[in-house]
């Protein structure tokens, strides 16, 4: 646990083995935050990032607002999350969900689609992560210069965008890097041959081409 006289975060970290056979792991995990914990607010915080990998540790990072209820919090990751699971999601998504809680699907999308039209080259971030740092650094490298959305600034807004980035392209990873509006993977890698990430379309001798076609339609 994090604690200072601003705020105070608990992270569970539980490994994938225990959680394979169903989702309400994560529900008890989620009822062992529920303890007195006082509230924050992103900017008076160190940022965090969340990172979920199928393959690793998953930490779960429960933010709660000024004035709310931890319990509350838990309750509506936990309510949201469920929902998700139930309806086939999978578990990045629905922990994607979760973290972003009750929000309005088509705004948020509504806002995707507005954001990636705006920009020959779009890149949807955290300030802190690895991957973020090390796509920025290479687009740099290259010329380029995107628009950057950063998720965590605030994440009350960024969560939910997220979580549409995730139903839209399966991955609800970041950096989520879109070229004339069209989404092309991450940094490394991508979830397909048609988004396979920047470093691989570099590498294919495409990534110029799309961003010039893209700044010329």
């Amino acid at each position: 646990p994090l604690h200072s006289t601003q705020a105070s975060v608990r992270s569970y970290s539980y490994s994938m083995g225990s959680m394979r056979s169903s989702a309400p792991c994560v529900l008890i995990a989620l009822v062992a935050l529920v303890s007195p914990v006082r509230a924050f607010t992103p900017s008076r915080m160190p940022r965090m990032a969340f990172r979920a990998r199928t393959h690793q540790s998953i930490s779960t990072v429960v933010a709660v607002e000024e004035d709310a209820s931890p319990l509350d919090g838990v309750k509506t990751f936990a309510r949201v999350f469920t929902k998700s699971v139930s309806g086939g999601d999978s578990l990045k998504q629905a922990i994607a969900g979760g973290l972003a809680g009750e929000y309005d699907r088509a705004a948020a999308d509504a806002k995707i689609t507005k954001t990636i039209q705006s920009a020959p080259v779009v890149m949807f971030s955290w300030t802190m992560s690895p991957a973020c740092k090390k796509a920025k650094e290479l687009l740099a490298l290259a010329g380029i210069s995107p628009l950057v959305v950063e998720l965590d600034q605030p994440w009350s807004e960024g969560n939910p965008v997220r979580a549409e980035l995730g139903r839209r392209t399966g991955r609800t990873s970041v950096p989520s890097i879109w070229i004339g509006g069209k989404y092309v993977g991450g940094c490394d890698d991508g979830p397909s041959d048609e988004a396979p990430g920047i470093v691989k379309l570099a590498f294919m001798g495409k990534l110029q081409d799309k961003v010039a076609a893209a700044a010329s339609s």
